[in-house]
């Protein structure tokens, strides 16, 4: 009998089986090598830290410096638009009545000077420029030139021949009589031609403070419950034109006095209300004003 020779069992290929398992598992360890490679840089990071640092330090400065220099610049504008702006124009005060009859003055005076000169004959043209050179700049300095500025720092007088300048630091106070004046630390008085004192608008206001003070009177008693004569109970007092909130009807220019007077009150002490006291002459009055009545004195002398 022969003896069946051993056949190849299953379990041989299973070898090579358990061969491959090994090579498999080797298989995904390298690719697990760059891992550990890309994880190398991040660790010499520490290294190079400090310059990554710097330069994040420095970007983030030079953004920070950017961010805020518009801002600077906006702030330094404001201030600079705040500096040079003030807070209101100047008020201006003059005389109303004045101003129109100046000019109502100088326009009579202009057409006669001018027929003068076109149909004159002889020294007429030249008694008549002259008498024009003379007259009209005295006219204007009286009725058109003057005038009162004032603003929160100081107060500009602009008289007929010339001009004051009056910080509000150096203004004692504003005098009101038979004329308005303004009286400086030094003792100088300097008048308001702008703001000429009226004695009538001054009791045709006080007229009209009693008129009204007496209705508000009237109708106190009668809210008070007079008896049949009108006369008001015990007790009661009728109201007074001082307890009027602008302390009664005022003229024209003590109105005006009194806004002065305001502005001096509040702006007196401030540092910006400081310095000296200046005095303009108006030279461009007075030269032609003098030239026209030297030459007016010469013809006249000549016949």
């Amino acid at each position: 009998m022969t003896t069946p020779e051993p056949q190849p069992s299953d379990r041989e290929p299973a070898e090579p089986a358990q061969s491959t398992e090994p090579a498999e598992s080797a298989a995904p360890s390298e690719p697990s090598e760059p891992s550990a490679a890309s994880e190398s840089p991040a660790t010499s990071e520490p290294g190079d830290s400090p310059a990554a640092a710097a330069a994040a330090e420095a970007a983030e400065a030079s953004a920070g410096l950017a961010a805020s220099e518009p801002k600077a610049e906006a702030a330094e504008a404001s201030a600079g638009l705040a500096a040079s702006e003030p807070k209101y124009a100047d008020r201006v005060y003059r005389s109303t009545s004045g101003f129109v009859g100046g000019a109502l003055i100088l326009a009579l005076a202009c057409w006669l000077g001018v027929d003068a000169v076109v149909v004159g004959e002889g020294n007429t043209p030249w008694l008549a420029l002259a008498a024009l050179l003379f007259l009209v700049p005295l006219v204007a300095a009286y009725t058109l030139v003057p005038a009162v500025y004032a603003n929160e720092d100081r107060l500009r007088v602009r008289n007929p021949f010339r001009t004051i300048t009056l910080p509000w630091g150096r203004v004692v106070s504003l005098r009101s009589g038979y004329t308005n004046e303004v009286i400086s630390d030094a003792g100088a008085k300097y008048q308001l031609w702008a703001l000429p004192v009226s004695l009538r608008a001054r009791k045709r206001a006080s007229r009209r403070d009693l008129r009204a003070t007496g209705g508000r009177a009237l109708g106190a008693e009668a809210s008070l419950g007079g008896g049949a004569n009108g006369a008001p109970r015990r007790g009661g007092s009728a109201s007074d034109a001082s307890d009027r909130p602008g302390g009664g009807e005022r003229a024209p220019t003590d109105r005006s006095m009194d806004e002065l007077r305001e502005l001096h009150e509040s702006r007196g002490a401030e540092a910006s209300a400081q310095g000296e006291v200046s005095v303009r002459w108006s030279y461009e009055i007075i030269a032609p004003s003098l030239a026209g009545a030297v030459l007016l004195a010469v013809l006249l002398g000549l016949g």
